[in-house]
């Protein structure tokens, strides 16, 4: 099978959309009381972070959970593991977990369950990309980039078995017979 990548959402709609969110979370958190702490979903989600962060006018700390579902294929599995837990204690901190793709939201629920035990000041949720139609957890966005129908999404920072995380655009991918 040959892969192929249709455009879907160009770079410089998705850099509008950042400076829009960046605008809106700095305006949300200006009189929150507490630090704001980024909470990336790696691997996918540190390309968004990364620009989103630079548009957030506020003092901010980040931190990083890698967290797998996927593995190598294109659904997934619905079993999630840990792999890096964040380093601080965020009882002080407002969190805001930025995530690449809201899917079926297995994963985020699972990630939200788990941090809302550590008892953080607020927690809240920004997705650059959601995909409703394939939602089967309950997870609801306080930020989202884009709203996506059901097809299989790679570039800034979403990969088909580690490939294409560098695109600077989101393009869907395709197979054809070769």
């Amino acid at each position: 099978m040959k892969e192929k990548i249709s455009v879907y959402i160009s770079e410089e709609d998705t850099r509008k959309k950042i400076k829009e969110l960046g605008k809106k979370i700095t305006e949300d958190y200006k009189n929150v009381e507490g630090k704001l702490l980024l909470v990336s979903i790696l691997k996918g989600a540190v390309v968004f972070m990364t620009d989103l962060m630079r548009e957030i006018d506020l003092p901010l700390s980040i931190d990083f959970m890698i967290v797998s579902s996927y593995g190598s294929g294109t659904v997934s599995r619905g079993n999630v593991k840990i792999i890096k837990d964040l380093d601080i204690n965020i009882s002080d901190y407002n969190i805001l977990i930025v995530e690449d793709i809201l899917d079926s939201g297995y994963t985020l629920s699972k990630i939200i369950e788990m941090l809302k035990t550590r008892n953080p000041k607020s927690l809240k949720l920004c997705s650059f990309l959601n995909k409703p139609d394939r939602r089967v957890a309950n997870v609801e966005l306080d930020y989202c980039g884009f709203v996506i129908p059901d097809e299989f999404i790679v570039g800034y920072g979403l990969d088909y078995d580690e490939k294409y995380r560098n695109l600077p655009y989101v393009g869907i991918l395709h197979f054809e017979e070769e």
